[in-house]
């Protein structure tokens, strides 16, 4: 039987099961009913919960033996391989106002063949609900720094998966079958709690923290619901991503976190210290500036005392000059100072 069977707990709502039934609900409430197609339907626990609530449910199932237990639960349950036959050959087209594909898209060798095909499954209004791991969630970056890749039952690396989507990548899968994002969700769950191996300890101080704040770090898996795209239609902007339980709630304080805030005050100290340096040394500068300016002025007063000194220097040559001329011959310059008194007066 499948290992997938799961009891579903209403009451955590931070599960993808509770994620997708309350998103198929939403999605039908916009349809003209309540027929659902639960695509991966594993022992029909999602599908029992829909009956009970109102919903036409039909499963299909690759495990004959979960098929059979689906069945005691569900309208009607087809035993079937996604990849080796198309769904609008399993299912009536257009029949349906909801197709679920809950953790069932990372099997498949062609997801994107898939929900175009589930396009054409839908009846006007329909919606395609889906859930899928989170290949950048923390637990899987912290286990590849460790050089770490070890598959699992269950879980983000479960052995069986053969696509793996960021958000970016989910987004684009979307967009390129077709449809319009319309509800994105993120369960959470801290690198440390879930079930990838990972010997933090053996990780440099910060590694572990530093990626518990990165991106979708926290995020376990995405749920959303999408519409087709109309004819013509571009694919619009993806909604913000609601987590199911707020990321800090889930986020672990160990002794990583207090590595990482002992770095963190230890560099932002260093960093204060570093800055007083700079405003020490650029006020510094300003003051060398405004000191340099200041001798350039004291030079270039300087250099015009000098010319001056100079000038005032060859006058008085002239005339201690003319003094000893004088001294020597008081005749001549006696005449000549009485000629030049006559041409000035000559000229008056």
């Amino acid at each position: 039987m499948s290992h997938y069977a799961v009891e579903i707990d209403l009451d955590h709502r931070n599960t993808s099961h509770v994620q997708v039934l309350d998103l198929a609900e939403s999605a039908a409430s916009t349809g003209s009913g309540k027929r659902v197609l639960d695509v991966g339907c594993w022992t029909g626990e999602i599908g029992r919960i829909l009956t009970e609530r109102g919903f036409v449910v039909t499963g299909i199932e690759i495990d004959p033996e979960a098929a059979s237990l689906a069945e005691k639960v569900l309208e009607r349950v087809v035993v079937a391989d996604l990849d080796a036959t198309p769904l609008t050959e399993i299912v009536e087209p257009g029949s349906f106002d909801v197709v679920i594909f809950a953790d069932v898209l990372e099997h498949l060798a062609d997801p994107r063949a898939a929900l175009e095909q589930a396009r054409d499954l839908l009846a006007p209004g329909g919606r395609v609900v889906i859930s899928i791991p989170n290949v950048t969630h923390g637990s899987i970056r912290l286990a590849l720094l460790q050089g770490r890749w070890k598959t699992t039952d269950t879980g983000l690396l479960d052995r069986t998966h053969i696509k793996f989507y960021s958000r970016a990548g989910l987004l684009e899968l979307f967009a390129e079958a077709g449809y319009a994002i319309e509800d994105l969700r993120g369960t959470t769950a801290d690198p440390l709690n879930v079930e990838v191996a990972i010997d933090a300890d053996l990780l440099p101080d910060v590694a572990v923290e530093w990626v518990r704040q990165q991106p979708d770090a926290l995020v376990y898996q995405f749920q959303l619901a999408a519409r087709p795209l109309a004819d013509g239609e571009r694919p619009p902007a993806a909604p913000e991503l609601v987590e199911a339980t707020p990321a800090d709630e889930v986020r672990l304080r160990d002794v990583h976190t207090r590595r990482f805030e002992e770095v963190t005050r230890s560099r932002l100290a260093t960093r204060d210290h570093i800055l007083g340096i700079q405003a020490s040394a650029n006020s510094a500068q300003a003051r060398v500036g405004v000191l340099s300016k200041q001798l350039r002025q004291a030079r270039e007063t300087n250099k015009r005392r000098r010319e001056r000194i100079e000038r005032l220097r060859g006058r008085v040559a002239g005339l201690e000059a003319d003094l000893v001329y004088a001294n020597r011959h008081p005749v001549r310059n006696f005449l000549r100072r009485v000629v030049r008194r006559l041409r000035r007066a000559a000229q008056g």
